[in-house]
């Protein structure tokens, strides 16, 4: 276990066996293991096909300018919320789902689900499931943890909660105080598309303030990249994944 992953458990208060069994599921988003072991869970899908995501939101500030965008664009997407934000904006869920995008599930707050033990986990799943169900009318079927780190009880809580781990295989480090929409979209298009799943972020509130305007001028620059490759971009649904909670 690297000195990462050694921090993460001693946060959460597990030690020896108990701890790699706990942080064990978080190998599955090193690349190239991941690429080889569990294409899947990491987000390989259809080859003709781009699954775009987004996480943090939905957030009123950015996250309508996100879907105009994407309208424009002719464009759906997975949208990986936080029961946090859709406890404060339901209807921002809802209106996502009936514009055609999918509603998934980011967890409850914004924190590693490494550094918390499986049973405060396995809440914080199941509330965000309860409260993005609620606001958008259908059940979500997909889970992705906060920075991407899974444990032991984010996969047997999504499991629990009847949610599909997935992960990314590239993204536009769209965060940072510095990104630009030339700078996400090199950064996307670092990695293959066909058959891969893209992470941004439809908020700032996680993220360097603003910084949801770099990835938003992003969209139209992807957009020349997917035409010129003759690849559909579109929700987890139409990858080709099977929805049924992954086992790591």
């Amino acid at each position: 276990m690297n000195a990462a992953l050694t921090a993460a458990v001693a946060a959460a208060g597990l030690t020896g066996a108990a701890g790699v069994v706990h942080a064990g599921p978080a190998l599955a988003r090193v690349a190239p293991i991941a690429d080889r072991v569990t294409p899947r869970l990491v987000g390989w899908g259809r080859a003709d096909h781009v699954a775009l995501t987004f996480d943090d939101g939905p957030d009123p500030a950015s996250t309508p300018a996100i879907v105009a965008e994407l309208d424009r664009l002719g464009w759906h997407a997975t949208f990986f919320m936080l029961g946090a934000m859709a406890r404060r904006s339901p209807s921002l869920v809802a209106d996502l789902v009936a514009a055609g995008h999918e509603a998934a599930v980011h967890g409850d707050a914004h924190r590693s689900m490494l550094s918390r033990g499986p049973r405060a986990v396995r809440r914080d799943i199941q509330s965000a499931t309860d409260v993005i169900a609620d606001a958008a009318g259908v059940a979500p079927t997909w889970f992705r943890p906060p920075f991407g780190a899974l444990s032991y009880g984010a996969v047997t809580g999504a499991r629990r909660a009847g949610l599909t781990p997935v992960l990314w295989t590239t993204w536009g480090r769209d965060w940072r105080a510095d990104a630009t929409p030339e700078s996400v979209a090199a950064d996307v298009l670092r990695r293959g598309l066909a058959g891969g799943t893209i992470l941004l972020h439809d908020s700032d509130c996680e993220s360097a303030a603003g910084s949801w305007r770099a990835t938003l001028g992003s969209l139209a620059v992807l957009a020349e990249h997917v035409q010129a490759s003759g690849l559909t971009v579109g929700p987890l649904r139409d990858h080709g994944l099977q929805p049924h909670p992954a086992r790591v």
